[in-house]
């Protein structure tokens, strides 16, 4: 480490002592990474755990930018939770649906206390303390109820918080920018003007009365817990627009972009002069390099989607906190002791939860397909030229099942690589290891999906045993299939003749037919929702666990209908949804006293794994 780099991580870390955070920086030293660059990175991805610095620095491993020292803009929002922060996204999303998109869609439910700011990388931390005692100082003050009052105007839809209210607000504002002023040398400007949670901004005047009736049914006095939250974003991009990849894409030349859905990329609209038709020039957030990239291939979303959440500072939860520190100090000042609690038994437990427990789901991700790995060109490189299949790198499938319009209808159904079959075959050996019951089978249309549901069975012995209900209710969301049809899937007889098990007899909430290419996020949830419904009835006497297999969105869009919870925005659902790894698991069970179900861990482990890249043995031919 030079001279120079050991002196800041000296001063970062006698800041720091005492802290859990301060061992986030140590890991990375010691991994090889430069003070500079590792505290960029921790700034980047919000200071959580070494390991996602340690990714984000591996990303941008050929980021041009790296070594620049650009901080990032920090600001702090007064956002609400609970359910009246659902009801402001209904509104969004209903306003978005009813009146087309206007400036408040460009982020998420706020009430704004400050505006951006810089802060260097190595004094983040100092941030976080100042919002924390910022937080401390006004928590007796701060009131348990925001007052707002519906406002509107020609141009403008918002709730307005009170005077007396918003006084208290801006002090803390004020508070926060003192303590940042002093712990972290930033120069913070509190807002000062009306505080206002905006609904509806610069939006058609014709527009205006649909606004106004949409919300009113937005009551303010719906229960919320406000909460500090500090957000950070890239300055460099802020005048740029946002675009997120919705395929992946592998660059066939070096000037061009990879892309991976739910990439995002900053592009520049003043500056696409070299970019011919189709094409943009962007930067990549997930690596920081530069190039061209087919604009079809992605979508424009909210610039908001690419910040970072930092640290949050919840008053309600604070406070109760507080009440339980000083109820625990009260009673032993009386002498009072808590009675004690008595250990159960795993027998019990297990009892109990025998008796409270009732029916279980389990949704499975599909395992890894094959143009995952070899691109939307993979068919290409698996044909002859008379249209027959061979296998030219082992992660190819030994064979393709029979398909009546023949090998073409694989593009845009693709089977399980050879790892995803290993996938699969992974999952239920841990299945059957951990004892769980499973009593039916249901799985999207998708070839990967049937596949990965047969493969489990068989590692379950249950291949002969259990027929696969079919039910394209619970399909991938079409629009992310990018065609202006539904992609021709296999039918019942063309997996029955292929050696899937799969059952007739089911009648499927939605029928192959019934899919709409292109669909709205709103249809998609909704088909999701009366899938589960359909397949949670059509067997209400099974006391086991009912195993799906869909896909990543799977994860989403059919748990939240079962806990009761409405749909997440589709910015926030296709950004977590991004996430979820091959053979990813979600695990509900059903409250037998109260009818509801809750979200449990899973009964077996994640499976992690590297990639490998493609070798050429040529290249060790003397004089290549």
């Amino acid at each position: 480490m030079a001279a120079g780099e050991t002196q800041v991580y000296a001063k970062v870390n006698s800041k720091l002592k005492g802290r859990s955070t301060a061992s986030l920086l140590d890991p990375l030293l010691g991994m090889g990474f430069p003070a500079h660059t590792a505290l960029k990175a921790l700034a980047a991805t919000g200071r959580k755990t070494a390991e996602e610095a340690a990714e984000w620095l591996h990303c941008h491993c050929n980021d041009p930018s790296l070594e620049d020292p650009i901080p990032q803009e920090y600001t702090l929002f007064l956002c609400p939770t609970g359910p009246l922060l659902e009801k402001l996204q209904e509104f969004w999303r209903e306003s978005k649906r009813q009146c087309t998109k206007n400036r408040a869609h460009e982020v998420f439910p706020h009430i704004t206390l400050c505006d951006f700011f810089t802060c260097e990388d190595q004094k983040v931390e100092c941030l976080y303390e100042a919002l924390k005692r910022a937080g401390d100082r006004m928590l007796g003050s701060f009131p348990s109820v925001v007052p707002l009052v519906l406002h509107s105007s020609i141009s403008y839809l918002g709730f307005f918080v009170t005077d007396s209210t918003a006084d208290i607000i801006r002090e803390f504002a004020m508070m926060f920018a003192t303590e940042a002023a002093i712990l972290a040398d930033c120069t913070v400007k509190p807002c000062t003007k009306q505080l206002h949670l905006t609904l509806a901004h610069k939006f058609y005047p014709h527009h205006q009365r649909t606004l106004e009736q949409l919300a009113r049914a937005v009551h303010p006095g719906l229960s919320c817990q406000w909460t500090a939250t500090l957000y950070s974003r890239d300055m460099r991009f802020v005048h740029y627009q946002t675009l997120r990849a919705l395929f992946q894409y592998k660059p066939q030349n070096v000037d061009e972009l990879t892309l991976t859905p739910g990439d995002h990329v900053f592009v520049d609209p003043t500056q696409q002069e070299e970019a011919s038709e189709g094409w943009v020039i962007g930067v990549s957030q997930r690596t920081g390099c530069r190039g061209f990239l087919p604009e079809n291939y992605t979508e424009r979303v909210r610039e908001c989607d690419t910040w970072v959440k930092h640290r949050t500072y919840t008053f309600s939860l604070a406070m109760d906190l507080n009440s339980r520190k000083d109820g625990d100090a009260s009673s032993r000042r009386n002498g009072e002791v808590p009675p004690p609690q008595r250990p159960r038994s795993i027998g019990s437990i297990q009892a109990l939860q025998a008796t409270i427990m009732r029916k279980s789901v389990l949704v499975v991700r599909h395992g890894e397909r094959v143009d995952q790995i070899f691109g939307k060109s993979w068919l290409q490189q698996c044909s002859t030229p008379d249209g027959k299949y061979y296998r030219p790198d082992l992660n190819f499938p030994c064979s393709l099942p029979r398909r009546g319009n023949g090998i073409k209808d694989f593009e845009n159904d693709p089977p399980l690589s050879s790892c995803g079959i290993f996938q699969s075959r992974m999952a239920g050996e841990a299945l059957l290891d951990s004892g769980i019951q499973i009593t039916s089978v249901f799985t999207s249309p998708a070839l990967r999906c049937v596949q990965t549901a047969k493969h489990i069975l068989e590692e379950l012995k249950l291949e002969r045993k259990m027929k696969i209900r079919v039910e394209p209710g619970i399909y991938e969301w079409t629009k992310w299939e990018g065609g202006k049809t539904t992609p021709t899937l296999m039918t019942l007889d063309e997996l029955k003749e292929a050696n899937f098990n799969v059952s007739t007899d089911y009648r499927p909430a939605f029928p192959l037919a019934s899919l709409l290419p292109a669909e709205s996020y709103d249809e998609y949830v909704d088909r999701c929702a009366v899938s589960m419904e359909r397949i949670v009835s059509h067997c209400p006497q099974d006391v086991g666990v009912t195993l799906i297999v869909g896909h990543g969105s799977a994860l989403d869009s059919c748990i939240r209908p079962l806990l009761g919870l409405p749909p997440r925005d589709s910015a926030d659902f296709a950004q977590l949804v991004r996430k979820v790894p091959s053979l990813g698991m979600c695990f509900c069970k059903e409250n037998k006293e109260g009818g509801k179900w809750e979200l449990v861990a899973p009964p077996v482990k994640t499976l992690t794994h590297g990639s490998n890249s493609a070798f050429n043995w040529r290249n060790w031919i003397p004089g290549n």
